[in-house]
Formats: C-alpha cells, structure tokens, sequence
C-alpha cells in the first residue's frame, strides 16, 4: 500500500523508520508529561482524585467540571483512562477531559465557564 502525501511516499519501510524516529520523543513524554495512572471518586470527600504517574495526586470536586455536576457514584466509577494516561472518559456521562486541561484548572468549555 502506497499512500502519497506531497511529494512523498509513505511505504512500510520509510513508516517503520519514522516510528523508529519518533520513538525518543514518546518515551521523553511519558517520563514528563502530566498523566494518569488511575482515577476514582471519594464519596465521603465529594471529591475526583486523579493519581499521577509521578505519585502526586489532584482532586476536584465534580461540581466544577462541565458534565460531572449530578452524577451518582456509579456513573464515577464508570471511568476510563488509556494507557497513556492523557485524558479520562465517564462512558455512561459521555463527558471527556484531558488530564493536562484538568490540572491547568480547565473543568469545562469557554462557553460553559463564561455562564
């Protein structure tokens, strides 16, 4: 499979090699970038913890974050955070955040905090 890209041909082999390349910089990325390594919901505190791979841990009360506001402890526990730990997902609230947007303080979209 051949796929052009400009003046480019993106083959099995030149992929491969660009993967090679690019791998030093994911590893840098892992070792510094802010990420989750799990994440749970505190009912007697009200609070989100997120634990950081570093070992730090962030907590939120749901009532600030666009989406969290409401919700029973069983939809909080229907978490998901991907390998990577970059972001977490409530599947049954249907409500996405970036883990770096969350410890910057970004609990929802410019419309919903402007309310």
């Amino acid at each position: 499979m051949v796929f052009r890209n400009w003046d480019k041909q993106l083959t099995e082999e030149n992929l491969r090699e660009q993967i090679t390349k690019a791998q030093p910089a994911w590893k840098n990325a892992e070792a510094t970038e802010p990420g989750g390594e799990s994440m749970y919901y505190n009912q007697s505190e009200d609070l989100i913890v997120i634990e950081q791979k570093n070992g730090a841990l962030f907590c939120f009360p749901p009532s600030l974050a666009q989406g969290l506001e409401g919700a029973s402890p069983e939809q909080f526990a229907d978490v998901w955070l991907p390998p990577s730990g970059s972001s977490v997902h409530w599947e049954s609230l249907d409500v996405d955040f970036g883990i770096p947007e969350l410890l910057a303080g970004i609990f929802g979209t410019k419309s919903w905090r402007a309310d």
